[in-house]
């Protein structure tokens, strides 16, 4: 079974909390009002993990273009645009950044470690397929979960990206598995770009950060009882 990562087994912390968590690191104590209102134009400017920008400015237009395929790209994407932001802040951008690198700037859904136990424990081969600019494996380490993936298939590292079918047929490679007996499962549409790969998907919808999201359903459909 292949599962992505954000918004499918994780999510980013929420921002007013990733803002004033990256803004100590820097020396910095911000009142929460004042924290508020910067989030709010760090994640309209482009975060990781949030909406996607309305305007990429000229000079990044490269980088964002490439930020799923080089890790240097995907730093200096994010990081350029949250230096679009004023702020008094020195070093706001890099910090901002350096939360999505640890396990400490991200939640794990509610059922995320049930649902993968639960395949672990059924014998099914699991891998994480995500269109990403970092490593992810030590989150898993982090939260105790390393043991139930047997695979990550990032974009970065494989150098193809969803809906790409060539990432989910690496990904089905990696874990030794028939792509016509394999599940996709994500909550975008280029999660559903496996179809094409010759797997079946499930899209699941958005939920919020630490929540339940679904992820329970994909137990029914691999066969196996939570």
């Amino acid at each position: 079974m292949l599962f992505d990562f954000h918004g499918t087994l994780a999510q980013v912390e929420d921002p007013v909390t990733w803002v004033v968590a990256a803004a100590a690191a820097c020396g910095h104590a911000l009142e929460r009002a004042k924290a508020t209102v910067l989030a709010d134009r760090l994640v309209t400017a482009g975060r990781a993990g949030g909406p996607l920008p309305a305007r990429v400015p000229l000079h990044l237009a490269e980088h964002w273009s490439d930020r799923d395929l080089y890790a240097h790209s995907h730093r200096a994407a994010y990081t350029g645009l949250a230096a679009t932001v004023a702020t008094d802040v020195e070093g706001l951008a890099d910090a901002l950044y350096d939360r999505l690198l640890g396990p400490d700037g991200w939640l794990p859904y509610a059922d995320t470690a049930s649902t993968l136990r639960t395949l672990h424990e059924a014998g099914i081969k699991v891998a994480v397929v995500s269109n990403i600019g970092f490593d992810i494996r030590p989150h898993f380490d982090a939260w105790g979960m390393s043991s139930l993936v047997d695979a990550f298939a990032l974009s970065y590292e494989v150098g193809r990206t969803k809906p790409d079918p060539a990432i989910f047929l690496r990904a089905c490679g990696m874990v030794g598995a028939d792509p016509e007996r394999t599940l996709m499962v994500g909550d975008t549409p280029a999660d559903a770009g496996a179809v094409k790969a010759g797997c079946a998907a499930l899209v699941l919808p958005a939920a919020e950060p630490g929540r339940p999201n679904g992820l329970g359903a994909t137990l029914a459909l691999a066969g196996c009882a939570a």
